[in-house]
């Protein structure tokens, strides 16, 4: 029985790597995603089997010091998200913002639901909005009017704008930001966006630079999270805790093959 138990214990031990290394392919493939936030898979040991109470009676005078429990493998149980701050990188375009510090973008999405995100790749659409690259609107309304000759954003989301001959900056609308109690329980939805749950609570909105939140820097980008050598090297003990898990179930059943002839 303990051969047979070795062999389900180890398959879920290769899943487990699997998964990590599923996690691990999408953190690199991103590696040049504004805004990116690396994931980190969460694992528990799964349930045991209890053989032999410890704390139990050997006899009427003397307790067993250590239990005997098996247990029966591993499992994933969530994917963190990391949201340590990316690089910041100057892009020369005056539509991109970048936030340095705390608190999201918000978007609206096209069904009317808010999604935050951290990337700040901006442009402006045909009503002079400005749209993610997918289109959906920045919301804090900043809309640059016909004739408006620059816009500037200040690190507080303020946008104002020279138009026509007027000298004198107007300002066209601002950028509000969003922060979560646990950024972690936001759920990704693709596209850079992610969207509130009961675990990450209700977004508190306010000016950037004030209540905790970041400030925006207009002509700059932050970059993705990921670190590409600790992520190889990750990669490098997953594929030795693969191999190890594939050499177990190579074992017991060698050992089931010897234990079939005697």
């Amino acid at each position: 029985m303990a051969l047979v138990n070795s062999l389900g214990i180890s398959a879920t031990g290769m899943q487990a790597q699997q998964t990590q290394m599923d996690v691990i392919s999408h953190n690199l493939a991103n590696v040049s995603t504004a805004g990116f936030k690396r994931g980190t898979a969460l694992f528990e040991d799964l349930i045991y089997q209890n053989l032999r109470q410890a704390g139990g009676n050997a006899t009427q005078q003397n307790e067993l010091p250590t239990g005997l429990h098996l247990g029966l493998g591993v499992r994933t149980v969530g994917t963190a998200r990391t949201y340590t701050q990316g690089s910041l990188q100057e892009s020369q375009n005056g539509f991109d913002v970048a936030i340095n510090g705390n608190g999201f973008f918000q978007v609206e999405m096209a069904d009317g639901s808010t999604a935050y995100t951290r990337d700040g790749t901006f442009k402006i659409n045909a009503q002079g909005q400005m749209v993610t690259n997918n289109g959906l609107r920045v919301l804090g309304g900043v809309t640059v009017p016909e004739g408006a000759r620059s816009v500037t954003i200040g690190k507080d989301g303020v946008a104002t704008a020279v138009i026509g001959n007027n000298p004198t900056p107007q300002q066209i609308g601002s950028i509000e930001l969003a922060n979560f109690i646990n950024p972690a329980g936001l759920e990704p939805r693709g596209q850079n966006l992610y969207t509130e749950t009961v675990a990450s609570g209700a977004p508190t909105t306010g000016e950037p630079g004030a209540e905790g939140l970041g400030e925006v820097l207009q002509g700059y980008l932050e970059s993705s999270n990921v670190n590409v050598v600790q992520e190889l090297v990750t990669m490098i003990q997953t594929q030795r805790a693969y191999e190890m898990n594939s050499k177990a179930i190579q074992t017991s059943d060698q050992m089931l093959q010897r234990l079939g002839q005697l």
